[in-house]
């Protein structure tokens, strides 16, 4: 895919101090998708989350690459500079969206950083790829066996959640995303947030990002598929096979206030995992760590990453 010039404007940003990040298109899984990347070294792929693009990560990829890593952040299917595809927004299929990248990147493996709806996929890639998967580090995110029942039998959970039961409704969550310049995106992310708000320049870009054409649309559907496969065939298939066990060191991190996923909900996710797992609660963080307060953040994913022998 071409990056049409108005949407490379949004997306192929730079990253905070003297760095120079490099932005190109991958081909995987039947799609194109653009990366931002920095530094050599073990691959460490950076997985966004909701309503937001690689550019999340701004802060991350810096401090990788002067870890000696090499620090890819990826735009994932339908957001961003990665293709717009009419259909492939489940679970399993966005998984093997950052499977292929890792092996169009020419690697063997990856440590896999998700947040949201990107430690979502970064869970589900783990149990299904675990070959390609080194390690795992999961923000602001349960386990999605944990979040189906969260969001079954948790009524707390089911309300702080409640901007994906409006997302089924057919059109209208698009048009009210995209309304005002997406004025809907900033309210979000300044309301999910603790107290460390977001700058205002952070909040525009990600406005401006999600007004790019087919973006809220695609944005929405894997939430769809979450919620109306919950009672299909592929749902119920889907939660089996997400009984296979996670084999590999897993970070979990969590903001003690954030308003979207109770630390509730999140905690108890090790469960899952037959491999040394860490839980680090950040206090005083919302549902975006990784920017409220990226020092401790990245000085926390890095030090994990470094560690030969994480222990549970």
């Amino acid at each position: 895919m071409t990056v049409p010039d108005s949407t490379a404007s949004v997306v192929r940003l730079g990253v905070p101090g003297d760095h120079e990040v490099t932005h190109r298109d991958v081909a995987a899984n039947g799609a194109r998708f653009h990366i931002a990347e920095m530094g050599d070294g073990p691959l460490v792929l950076l997985l966004h989350g909701f309503p937001q693009f690689w550019w999340t990560w701004r802060h991350q990829l810096p401090a990788l690459a002067e870890a000696g890593f090499r620090a890819v952040a990826m735009d994932l299917r339908g957001v961003g500079g990665s293709d717009r595809t009419p259909r492939g927004y489940d679970p399993a299929n966005l998984a093997l969206d950052i499977t292929g990248v890792v092996r169009s990147l020419g690697e063997p493996d990856a440590a896999l950083v998700g947040h949201d709806l990107g430690g979502y996929l970064a869970w589900t890639a783990a149990v299904m790829r675990p070959k390609l998967v080194r390690r795992l580090a999961v923000s602001s995110m349960p386990h999605p066996r944990r979040w189906r029942s969260a969001m079954v039998a948790d009524v707390r959970q089911s309300a702080r959640s409640s901007h994906i039961w409006n997302f089924q409704r057919p059109w209208l969550p698009e048009r009210r995303l995209t309304a005002d310049d997406a004025a809907l995106v900033g309210r979000m992310i300044r309301d999910w947030s603790g107290p460390r708000l977001p700058e205002d320049d952070a909040v525009e870009v990600y406005r401006r990002a999600m007004s790019i054409p087919s973006t809220a649309h695609c944005s929405i559907e894997p939430y769809r598929w979450m919620v109306r496969s919950l009672a299909r065939p592929d749902g119920i298939q889907f939660n089996r096979r997400m009984k296979m066990p996670v084999r590999v060191p897993t970070l979990h991190l969590h903001g003690s206030l954030d308003p979207v996923m109770r630390t509730r909900s999140a905690a108890g996710s090790g469960q899952y995992v037959e491999a040394p797992y860490r839980w680090r609660l950040f206090d005083g963080l919302g549902h975006f760590p990784h920017e409220e307060d990226p020092v401790a953040f990245s000085t926390e994913l890095i030090n994990w990453l470094k560690d030969p022998e994480p222990d549970r």
